[in-house]
């Protein structure tokens, strides 16, 4: 079975409070008509910091999208790699073992991507199969596993590194002054993260099924622009209640599964913003702290697209992770509208070996018995 070990997460250095998010948007948009329901939107986030790739002076800027795509490529490659290795690490392998990257982002363009420079440079074979996601959005995180998980089945012996690098920031954009737009200004922030999964071995989530679902008529719901100036992200206001349509598509998954959603011990789920994880409780029948690490995740960091399930999944571990056999399920939601979910159980890999030892010395107990 295929595991999904331990991710890694970097964020930026620059960050920004929730206090001077509501300064700046009453200081530059002081006669917008709605302003006052932007800034209570903004509050209900409930997201408290954001991690910036640059300082707040500069993402205010717009110098061009060939400029913002630079900063884009040149930092991805300056905080890439130190991610990959924490990763590797977290799931005792190395650049030869992997076989597949994923690497995923929707807030900048490279092509070739960042996988064939990763391969160049970090000592990843030349035969390393690659497979650059761009256009899933938020969703994305989810889609990555579930690729990783599809081609571990293909070749059980496989290992597939996933990256994860969202600079939202640079998707700013000074005249879009629609509410969804200034909301999201908001409600994204920048991270990066990494993971393994390992098709042998390794403590983490072993993953069992996945599945993917697309809401009919909903294209336009969430969706990039692309202009002159570069992506113009555009949300529907009608994006915020999609929880109603996607909850019995995780019921539906988790029953194919012979499991029920009340007996589940751990959900990971993209927080797109807070009424997500709130409408996830209600449909869902559940008490709100099954989605803590989501909602952590999202008052830390904001929306950090792609990389909120890594993250989410990273407080898992930090928290002490699952007990053996736990059963979990990851989400992630973006356009489309797309879901892309799975489900599987906890492995403590690395308390196999005492445990096979325990054994072994009980049945060197047994046969001393024996023959005495």
């Amino acid at each position: 079975m295929a595991t999904l070990c331990r991710p890694a997460i970097a964020v930026p250095e620059h960050v920004i409070t929730m206090q001077q998010t509501l300064d700046l948007a009453r200081e530059t948009h002081a006669g917008h008509p709605q302003r006052d329901l932007v800034l209570r939107l903004i509050q209900n986030t409930g997201v408290q910091t954001r991690h910036l790739v640059q300082p707040i002076e500069e993402t205010l800027k717009h110098p061009g999208f060939e400029l913002r795509n630079r900063v884009y490529e040149a930092e991805a490659k300056r905080r890439v790699p130190d991610v990959v290795r924490q990763a590797l690490a977290h799931a005792g392998t190395d650049p030869s073992e992997i076989d597949l990257i994923v690497y995923v982002s929707c807030t900048g363009f490279m092509m070739p991507s960042l996988t064939a420079w990763l391969i160049n440079t970090m000592g990843f074979g030349p035969g390393t199969r690659q497979l650059p996601i761009a256009q899933l959005g938020c969703a994305a995180g989810g889609a990555a596993i579930n690729r990783a998980h599809d081609f571990c089945v293909a070749y059980p012996e496989a290992n597939v590194l996933i990256v994860s690098c969202e600079f939202c920031s640079l998707c700013y954009q000074p005249t879009d002054i629609g509410v969804g737009s200034l909301l999201s200004n908001g409600l994204f922030g920048d991270a990066l993260s990494a993971a393994v999964v390992r098709g042998q071995g390794g403590t983490g989530m072993r993953l069992e099924r996945n599945g993917s679902h697309l809401v009919p008529d909903t294209e336009d719901w969430i969706s990039y622009a692309v202009r002159d100036t570069g992506f113009h992200f555009l949300l529907d206001k009608r994006v915020p209640g999609t929880m109603e349509m996607l909850a019995p598509v995780l019921q539906d998954l988790v029953d194919l599964h012979g499991w029920s959603v009340p007996d589940m011990d751990f959900f990971i789920v993209h927080a797109g913003g807070p009424r997500i994880l709130d409408d996830l409780c209600h449909f869902l029948k559940l008490p709100p702290e099954m989605f803590r690490y989501s909602r952590a995740t999202l008052t830390e960091r904001g929306n950090i697209a792609s990389s909120v399930v890594f993250d989410a999944l990273a407080r898992l571990f930090d928290d002490g992770g699952a007990a053996e056999s736990a059963q979990g399920l990851i989400a992630g939601f973006g356009p489309g509208i797309t879901a892309e979910t799975a489900v599987g159980s906890w492995t403590n890999d690395a308390l196999r070996p005492s445990a096979e030892a325990g054994l072994d010395e009980l049945e060197l107990t047994a046969g001393v018995a024996l023959s005495g």
